[in-house]
């Protein structure tokens, strides 16, 4: 599996660029602001073609470049219902002093030409690679993760978690649509079962483990203390 990474924008997110092998058809996961001239160097230096866009969820710094980038390349945009809305109205999802920091600058915002939806379990073949989708509500209503096995890797998988995790830390659940309860019950329900050997790559910042998350990252320790004493 070929995966390469550069964090786009002024807000550093994470956009990945995913194929079976350079020369095949790819995948462009979270397309943020300034997105496009970094998927279109990846494309050239190792001769992808883009038959997909996924989104971890809509929030506009993994999103502002979801159409344009779709559109070059006529893929097919994958988010999950209840984020959809935000591919035409971002604003909804960020803070007041955000939204305010954009408005001095006009901005318009169009759904991708083909949009599909994503459920929760769903198995979904783009590109030549096999994806399982999780929905993991909590940073956002529409969050997912998307896994896939890591061929060429001693992982046995991949995750592209988007805003759930991170090296260190989780999402946060303070903007619209947050909710720190269901994000907690995104972690225990779908973080935990993983793998220890699973690699995450997350939405900003390092990759990191299941494993070095489960024993490290404060948030996940205290659930699985939590679970042990549960049973």
């Amino acid at each position: 599996m070929l995966v390469s990474v550069f964090p786009a924008g002024p807000w550093q997110a994470n956009c990945y660029v995913v194929a079976a092998a350079a020369g095949e058809e790819c995948l462009v996961i979270d397309p943020g602001k300034d997105a496009a001239k970094g998927v279109a160097d990846l494309v050239r230096e190792h001769r992808l073609r883009p038959a997909a866009v996924v989104l971890t969820h809509g929030h506009i710094d993994h999103m502002w470049s979801v159409a344009p980038v779709a559109g070059a390349y006529d893929a097919t945009a994958y988010v999950h219902p209840a984020d959809r809305h935000l591919l035409t109205d971002p604003l909804a999802g960020i803070s007041p002093d955000t939204a305010a920091m954009l408005l001095g600058e006009p901005v318009a915002f169009a759904e991708p030409a083909d949009v599909r939806l994503l459920e929760d379990g769903q198995s979904l073949t783009l590109a030549g690679l096999e994806l399982v989708v999780d929905h993991v509500p909590g940073h956002t209503a529409g969050s997912v993760t998307f896994r896939a096995p890591y061929d060429g890797h001693e992982a046995p998988e991949v995750m592209f978690s988007g805003d759930l995790l991170f090296a260190g830390s989780i999402g946060r659940t303070d903007l619209p649509g947050g909710d720190h309860a269901a994000m907690l019950h995104s972690l225990a329900t779908k973080v935990l079962p993983l793998d220890d050997a699973v690699v995450v790559l997350p939405g900003h910042g390092p990759g990191t483990t299941i494993g070095r998350e489960r024993s490290g990252n404060p948030f996940l320790t205290g659930l699985a203390a939590s679970a042990e004493r549960n049973g």
